[in-house]
């Protein structure tokens, strides 16, 4: 059953790249975001903006991450388009006591979106740091990845309206 929603579906149901052949160059830029619940305990070593550990600057560690995946996004998600990245910035800011939000925003100028590469950093970023502060909790939680903006293209998206 061929959804017409379903972008990647043909009409004899067989998997593939969307065709934007077609599409004129626009500029698109995406937000995404993830929180990870890293816990009191963990939270309590942020000093100076990040978390030191054995393995490096947690969240310094995690933005380079995350900018690799955001690079990288055709090579992990099949059917993506490789973009050229012109801008990719990550925030990660503590929300409370227990947790951390990351924020990726990514550019382009492409006939095609750019939400999945801010969606791929978002959840890199949360990876990493899950990754590095797992030695000192197995109660880690990364939650809420989600887009929050997307602009240029056939439709705009902002998860707040």
């Amino acid at each position: 059953m061929n959804d017409s929603l379903l972008t990647h579906i043909d009409e004899k149901n067989q998997p593939g790249m969307v065709d934007v052949s077609e599409k004129l160059i626009t500029h698109r830029e995406a937000t995404a975001s993830s929180i990870v619940v890293l816990g009191k305990e963990i939270m309590k070593l942020l000093t100076d903006g990040d978390i030191a550990t054995k393995k490096g600057p947690v969240f310094q560690t995690a933005i380079i991450a995350g900018t690799m995946a955001a690079k990288n996004t055709s090579q992990l998600i099949p059917f993506c388009h490789p973009l050229p990245l012109e801008k990719c910035k990550f925030n990660v800011n503590p929300i409370d006591e227990e947790r951390v939000e990351i924020i990726c925003t990514c550019k382009t100028s492409a006939k095609t979106g750019i939400e999945m590469e801010a969606l791929a950093g978002a959840s890199a970023a949360a990876l990493t740091i899950y990754d590095m502060c797992k030695a000192a909790s197995k109660s880690i939680v990364i939650s809420e990845t989600k887009l929050i903006t997307k602009s240029g293209g056939k439709s705009d998206y902002n998860h707040g309206e």
